[in-house]
């Protein structure tokens, strides 16, 4: 599904990334543990091609390093960054179905995959016709992750979604991501987290990136270094 190979990204000059190497398998919810700082968000934005890279970036098959990276959503990664970046003058419902216009998806396909995000997240059918601008901080999360499923069919990255979110709602978010995994078993989730207990009991398995390196961990690990 994803493959990354010998792959280096650097912020100016500075050395972000370092020489990474891992796989992950079609239908794995992996968690990507690290402090702050660590490269989580960098990883996330390489892979997306918003950071230059060295080395291989492979997925479904396909080496994308140099694909741009306007083209990458269209191949079924859907992503959702720290920043849920919500359009404040248009609806709720509108800011769901923007990936879907910039992939020029034909109107029986975008109604199929805002159906899908619906079913993950049904209150937001009821705050469709709301202005993006007077969601709350953890509602524009819920948002986000509706966005993201509108072109996220095959891969889904989400970035430190349970950041700043009340206990309630990061629970709800939580049940989301669950029903997600069991209506669509394919589905590959890369979720990045600084709290490793957040994602105890849901990733089937966890890598950990540290000062731009990764390697295998567990969340029980991570949980008693927190």
């Amino acid at each position: 599904m994803l493959e990354l190979r010998d792959v280096n990204a650097s912020i100016g000059i500075i050395p972000i990334l370092r020489n990474l190497n891992f796989k992950v398998e079609q239908a794995q919810t992996v968690a990507l543990i690290g402090r702050n700082g660590a490269g989580k968000t960098t990883l996330l934005r390489t892979i997306m091609g918003f950071t230059k890279a060295t080395g291989d970036i492979i997925f479904d098959g396909r080496t994308i390093t140099d694909l741009h990276p306007p083209k990458r959503p269209a191949l079924g990664i859907g992503y959702a960054p720290e920043d849920r970046r919500l359009f404040s003058a248009f609806t709720v419902e509108e800011n769901i179905l923007l990936p879907a216009q910039a992939a020029r998806l034909d109107k029986e396909e975008t109604e199929k995959r805002l159906k899908r995000a619906y079913t993950v997240l049904p209150e937001l059918r009821e705050m469709a016709g709301r202005p993006g601008g007077t969601v709350s901080g953890g509602q524009g999360k819920m948002v986000a992750l509706a966005r993201a499923l509108m072109l996220g069919t095959k891969l889904i990255m989400l970035d430190e979604p349970f950041q700043g979110l009340a206990p309630a709602l990061a629970q709800r978010y939580a049940e989301a991501l669950r029903t997600l995994r069991d209506t669509d078993r394919s589905v590959t989730l890369m979720i990045t987290e600084s709290n490793p207990s957040l994602l105890r009991g849901f990733a089937d398995r966890t890598l950990v990136i540290e000062r731009g390196e990764i390697e295998e961990g567990s969340l029980e690990a991570e949980s008693q270094k927190a």
